[in-house]
Protein backbone atom coordinates (compact mmCIF):
# COMPACT_ATOMS: atom_id res chain seq x y z
CA UNK A 1 0.00 0.00 0.00
CA UNK A 2 1.34 3.38 -0.97
CA UNK A 3 2.09 5.63 2.02
CA UNK A 4 -0.15 8.64 2.31
CA UNK A 5 1.65 11.97 1.92
CA UNK A 6 2.13 13.97 5.07
CA UNK A 7 0.42 17.35 5.05
CA UNK A 8 3.02 19.97 5.93
CA UNK A 9 2.36 22.23 8.91
CA UNK A 10 1.05 25.66 8.07
CA UNK A 11 3.96 28.07 7.79
CA UNK A 12 4.37 30.60 10.55
CA UNK A 13 3.77 34.05 9.06
CA UNK A 14 6.68 36.46 9.06
CA UNK A 15 6.21 39.19 11.66
CA UNK A 16 8.59 41.99 12.49
CA UNK A 17 8.51 44.90 14.88
CA UNK A 18 8.22 45.54 18.61
CA UNK A 19 5.50 44.80 21.14
CA UNK A 20 5.44 46.82 24.36
CA UNK A 21 3.66 45.74 27.53
CA UNK A 22 3.27 48.12 30.47
CA UNK A 23 1.34 47.21 33.58
CA UNK A 24 0.84 44.75 36.40
CA UNK A 25 3.68 43.44 38.57
CA UNK A 26 1.53 40.38 39.35
CA UNK A 27 1.55 39.44 35.67
CA UNK A 28 5.27 40.12 35.19
CA UNK A 29 6.40 36.48 35.31
CA UNK A 30 3.58 35.34 33.04
CA UNK A 31 4.24 38.12 30.55
CA UNK A 32 7.95 37.27 30.53
CA UNK A 33 7.18 33.61 29.86
CA UNK A 34 4.73 34.42 27.10
CA UNK A 35 7.19 36.92 25.61
CA UNK A 36 9.99 34.32 25.55
CA UNK A 37 7.69 31.81 23.83
CA UNK A 38 6.55 34.45 21.34
CA UNK A 39 10.12 35.49 20.52
CA UNK A 40 11.08 31.88 19.82
CA UNK A 41 8.16 31.60 17.43
CA UNK A 42 8.66 35.03 15.88
CA UNK A 43 12.38 35.85 16.24
CA UNK A 44 12.05 39.10 14.30
CA UNK A 45 9.71 40.57 16.93
CA UNK A 46 11.03 42.23 20.08
CA UNK A 47 8.85 42.18 23.20
CA UNK A 48 9.45 44.77 25.92
CA UNK A 49 7.95 44.14 29.37
CA UNK A 50 7.57 46.94 31.92
CA UNK A 51 6.05 45.81 35.23
CA UNK A 52 5.14 49.04 37.02
CA UNK A 53 1.83 48.14 38.64
CA UNK A 54 -1.65 48.06 37.17
CA UNK A 55 -1.97 51.85 37.30
CA UNK A 56 0.76 52.03 34.66
CA UNK A 57 -1.60 50.40 32.15
CA UNK A 58 -2.59 54.00 31.37
CA UNK A 59 0.25 53.66 28.84
CA UNK A 60 -2.29 51.83 26.71
CA UNK A 61 -4.42 54.97 26.55
CA UNK A 62 -1.36 57.08 25.77
CA UNK A 63 -0.48 54.79 22.85
CA UNK A 64 2.96 53.91 24.25
CA UNK A 65 2.06 50.23 24.78
CA UNK A 66 0.02 47.69 22.83
CA UNK A 67 -0.56 45.45 25.86
CA UNK A 68 -1.86 46.54 29.27
CA UNK A 69 -1.67 43.65 31.76
CA UNK A 70 -3.78 44.36 34.85
CA UNK A 71 -4.60 42.45 38.03
CA UNK A 72 -7.88 44.36 38.39
CA UNK A 73 -10.50 45.80 36.05
CA UNK A 74 -9.80 49.28 34.76
CA UNK A 75 -11.44 51.98 36.84
CA UNK A 76 -14.16 54.21 35.42
CA UNK A 77 -11.80 57.23 35.24
CA UNK A 78 -9.21 55.12 33.38
CA UNK A 79 -11.81 53.91 30.89
CA UNK A 80 -13.12 57.47 30.51
CA UNK A 81 -9.61 58.74 29.72
CA UNK A 82 -9.16 56.07 27.08
CA UNK A 83 -12.62 56.74 25.61
CA UNK A 84 -11.94 60.47 25.47
CA UNK A 85 -8.93 59.84 23.26
CA UNK A 86 -10.25 57.04 21.03
CA UNK A 87 -14.03 57.26 21.21
CA UNK A 88 -14.48 53.70 22.54
CA UNK A 89 -13.48 51.62 25.56
CA UNK A 90 -10.42 49.32 25.66
CA UNK A 91 -10.99 45.59 25.29
CA UNK A 92 -10.47 43.58 28.51
CA UNK A 93 -9.41 39.97 27.94
CA UNK A 94 -9.13 37.57 30.90
CA UNK A 95 -5.99 35.46 30.47
CA UNK A 96 -5.68 33.58 33.80
CA UNK A 97 -7.27 33.09 37.21
CA UNK A 98 -5.44 34.31 40.32
CA UNK A 99 -6.20 34.67 44.02
CA UNK A 100 -4.70 36.67 46.84
CA UNK A 101 -3.17 34.57 49.60
CA UNK A 102 -2.22 35.61 53.12
CA UNK A 103 1.22 34.60 54.35
CA UNK A 104 3.05 34.60 57.66
CA UNK A 105 6.57 33.71 58.71
CA UNK A 106 7.19 29.96 58.51
CA UNK A 107 7.80 29.85 62.29
CA UNK A 108 4.26 31.10 63.00
CA UNK A 109 2.00 28.26 64.29
CA UNK A 110 -1.19 29.84 62.89
CA UNK A 111 -2.79 27.78 60.08
CA UNK A 112 -5.97 29.70 59.17
CA UNK A 113 -7.51 33.13 59.55
CA UNK A 114 -11.03 34.51 59.03
CA UNK A 115 -11.83 37.46 56.80
CA UNK A 116 -13.09 39.43 59.81
CA UNK A 117 -9.77 38.85 61.57
CA UNK A 118 -7.85 39.83 58.45
CA UNK A 119 -9.86 43.04 58.20
CA UNK A 120 -9.21 43.84 61.87
CA UNK A 121 -5.46 43.38 61.26
CA UNK A 122 -5.08 45.50 58.10
CA UNK A 123 -8.00 47.94 58.18
CA UNK A 124 -8.64 51.03 60.24
CA UNK A 125 -12.39 50.95 59.48
CA UNK A 126 -13.17 47.24 60.26
CA UNK A 127 -16.12 47.10 57.85
CA UNK A 128 -16.18 43.29 57.83
CA UNK A 129 -17.66 43.27 61.34
CA UNK A 130 -14.85 42.67 63.85
CA UNK A 131 -15.51 44.74 66.97
CA UNK A 132 -11.93 45.52 67.97
CA UNK A 133 -8.64 45.90 66.10
CA UNK A 134 -6.14 43.04 66.20
CA UNK A 135 -2.71 44.19 67.30
CA UNK A 136 -1.10 41.07 68.80
CA UNK A 137 -0.91 37.44 67.76
CA UNK A 138 -2.72 36.49 70.96
CA UNK A 139 -5.78 38.29 69.53
CA UNK A 140 -6.10 35.51 66.92
CA UNK A 141 -5.68 32.73 69.47
CA UNK A 142 -1.93 32.13 69.66
CA UNK A 143 -0.50 31.36 73.10
CA UNK A 144 2.78 31.27 75.01
CA UNK A 145 5.45 33.59 73.62
CA UNK A 146 3.22 34.52 70.67
CA UNK A 147 0.43 35.86 72.88
CA UNK A 148 1.98 39.31 73.46
CA UNK A 149 3.93 39.55 70.20
CA UNK A 150 2.73 42.51 68.11
CA UNK A 151 1.89 42.12 64.41
CA UNK A 152 4.08 43.57 61.69
CA UNK A 153 1.96 44.24 58.59
CA UNK A 154 3.16 44.25 54.96
CA UNK A 155 1.24 44.98 51.79
CA UNK A 156 1.51 46.38 48.27
CA UNK A 157 1.82 50.03 47.35
CA UNK A 158 -0.98 52.16 45.88
CA UNK A 159 0.31 51.82 42.28
CA UNK A 160 -0.70 48.17 42.41
CA UNK A 161 -4.08 46.78 41.51
CA UNK A 162 -3.42 44.14 44.17
CA UNK A 163 -3.79 46.63 47.02
CA UNK A 164 -7.07 47.92 45.59
CA UNK A 165 -8.41 44.38 45.22
CA UNK A 166 -7.31 43.48 48.76
CA UNK A 167 -9.08 46.54 50.16
CA UNK A 168 -12.25 45.71 48.23
CA UNK A 169 -12.44 41.99 49.00
CA UNK A 170 -10.31 41.47 52.09
CA UNK A 171 -11.27 44.66 53.94
CA UNK A 172 -14.90 44.86 52.73
CA UNK A 173 -14.08 48.12 50.95
CA UNK A 174 -12.48 49.67 54.04
CA UNK A 175 -9.37 51.80 54.49
CA UNK A 176 -5.89 50.46 55.08
CA UNK A 177 -4.16 50.95 58.42
CA UNK A 178 -1.42 53.60 58.26
CA UNK A 179 0.88 51.09 60.01
CA UNK A 180 0.88 48.77 56.98
CA UNK A 181 4.30 48.83 55.33
CA UNK A 182 3.67 49.35 51.60
CA UNK A 183 6.10 47.58 49.27
CA UNK A 184 6.38 47.41 45.45
CA UNK A 185 5.42 43.78 44.80
CA UNK A 186 5.33 40.08 45.64
CA UNK A 187 9.07 39.60 46.05
CA UNK A 188 9.45 42.52 48.45
CA UNK A 189 6.44 41.49 50.56
CA UNK A 190 7.54 37.85 50.79
CA UNK A 191 11.10 38.78 51.70
CA UNK A 192 9.88 41.10 54.44
CA UNK A 193 7.56 38.45 55.91
CA UNK A 194 10.32 35.82 55.76
CA UNK A 195 12.69 38.17 57.60
CA UNK A 196 10.38 38.95 60.54
CA UNK A 197 8.89 36.27 62.79
CA UNK A 198 5.88 38.45 63.71
CA UNK A 199 5.05 39.54 60.14
CA UNK A 200 1.93 39.03 58.02
CA UNK A 201 1.35 40.01 54.39
CA UNK A 202 -0.62 39.21 51.26
CA UNK A 203 0.43 38.35 47.72
CA UNK A 204 -0.60 36.58 44.53
CA UNK A 205 -1.03 32.80 44.56
CA UNK A 206 1.43 32.55 41.67
CA UNK A 207 4.31 33.63 43.88
CA UNK A 208 6.21 31.13 46.03
CA UNK A 209 9.03 31.93 48.42
CA UNK A 210 11.09 30.26 51.11
CA UNK A 211 10.61 31.31 54.71
CA UNK A 212 6.87 32.01 54.49
CA UNK A 213 3.69 29.99 55.01
CA UNK A 214 0.28 30.49 53.43
CA UNK A 215 -2.76 30.67 55.68
CA UNK A 216 -6.07 29.08 54.80
CA UNK A 217 -9.08 31.44 54.85
CA UNK A 218 -12.11 30.75 57.07
CA UNK A 219 -15.23 31.96 55.27
CA UNK A 220 -18.43 33.32 56.80
CA UNK A 221 -19.90 29.80 57.01
CA UNK A 222 -16.89 28.52 58.93
CA UNK A 223 -15.36 26.58 56.02
CA UNK A 224 -11.56 26.52 55.84
CA UNK A 225 -10.45 27.14 52.26
CA UNK A 226 -7.12 27.14 50.45
CA UNK A 227 -6.46 28.74 47.08
CA UNK A 228 -6.34 26.04 44.39
CA UNK A 229 -7.88 25.30 41.00
CA UNK A 230 -10.96 23.65 42.52
CA UNK A 231 -11.85 26.40 45.00
CA UNK A 232 -11.20 29.12 42.42
CA UNK A 233 -13.29 27.55 39.68
CA UNK A 234 -16.15 26.75 42.05
CA UNK A 235 -16.11 30.34 43.29
CA UNK A 236 -15.49 29.24 46.88
CA UNK A 237 -12.20 30.95 47.69
CA UNK A 238 -13.14 34.52 48.67
CA UNK A 239 -10.17 36.37 47.14
CA UNK A 240 -10.32 34.99 43.59
CA UNK A 241 -9.71 37.38 40.70
CA UNK A 242 -9.16 37.25 36.94
CA UNK A 243 -5.94 38.58 35.43
CA UNK A 244 -6.45 40.71 32.32
CA UNK A 245 -4.73 41.87 29.20
CA UNK A 246 -6.19 45.16 27.98
CA UNK A 247 -5.77 46.02 24.30
CA UNK A 248 -6.83 48.80 21.96
CA UNK A 249 -9.31 47.16 19.57
CA UNK A 250 -11.54 49.51 17.60
CA UNK A 251 -15.11 48.16 17.33
CA UNK A 252 -15.62 46.20 14.14
CA UNK A 253 -11.91 46.25 13.24
CA UNK A 254 -9.08 43.77 13.66
CA UNK A 255 -6.22 44.14 16.10
CA UNK A 256 -2.81 44.90 14.68
CA UNK A 257 -0.99 41.71 13.54
CA UNK A 258 1.60 41.69 16.36
CA UNK A 259 -0.96 42.05 19.14
CA UNK A 260 -3.28 39.50 17.54
CA UNK A 261 -0.46 36.95 17.16
CA UNK A 262 0.61 37.47 20.78
CA UNK A 263 -2.93 36.92 22.05
CA UNK A 264 -3.21 33.80 19.92
CA UNK A 265 -0.24 32.33 21.80
CA UNK A 266 -1.52 33.44 25.22
CA UNK A 267 -4.92 31.85 24.58
CA UNK A 268 -3.49 28.68 23.00
CA UNK A 269 -3.04 25.34 24.78
CA UNK A 270 0.66 26.12 25.16
CA UNK A 271 0.00 29.60 26.50
CA UNK A 272 -2.44 28.33 29.10
CA UNK A 273 -0.03 25.56 30.10
CA UNK A 274 2.41 28.33 31.01
CA UNK A 275 -0.30 29.72 33.29
CA UNK A 276 -0.29 26.44 35.23
CA UNK A 277 3.50 26.32 35.35
CA UNK A 278 3.58 29.85 36.77
CA UNK A 279 1.32 28.81 39.67
CA UNK A 280 -1.94 30.34 38.44
CA UNK A 281 -5.14 28.68 37.23
CA UNK A 282 -5.75 28.50 33.45
CA UNK A 283 -8.96 29.65 31.86
CA UNK A 284 -11.66 27.06 31.30
CA UNK A 285 -12.38 26.10 27.70
CA UNK A 286 -15.50 28.28 27.66
CA UNK A 287 -13.64 31.25 29.13
CA UNK A 288 -10.88 30.84 26.58
CA UNK A 289 -13.37 30.59 23.71
CA UNK A 290 -15.09 33.80 24.76
CA UNK A 291 -11.73 35.60 25.03
CA UNK A 292 -10.62 34.37 21.60
CA UNK A 293 -13.87 35.52 20.02
CA UNK A 294 -13.62 38.93 21.66
CA UNK A 295 -10.06 39.32 20.34
CA UNK A 296 -11.11 38.32 16.83
CA UNK A 297 -9.29 34.99 16.85
CA UNK A 298 -10.66 31.87 15.13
Amino acid sequence: MRAQPVTPAAPIPLLTGTLTSTGSDTLASLMSGWAADFSRRYPEVGVQIQAMGSAAAAALAAGTAQLGPMSRPMSEPEIAGFRQRYGYAPLALPVAQDALVVMVNQANPLEAISQRQLDAIFSVTRQCGQAAPIRRWGDVGLTEEWRTLSLLRYGWNTASGTQGFFRLRGLCGGDMQPTVNELPGSVAVAQAVAASVNAIGYTSMGFHARGVKRLAIIDAAGHTLTADAQTLRRGEYPFTRPLYLYVNKPPGKSLDPLTLAFLARVLSDEGQEQVSQAGYVPLTQSQRLRARRAAGLP
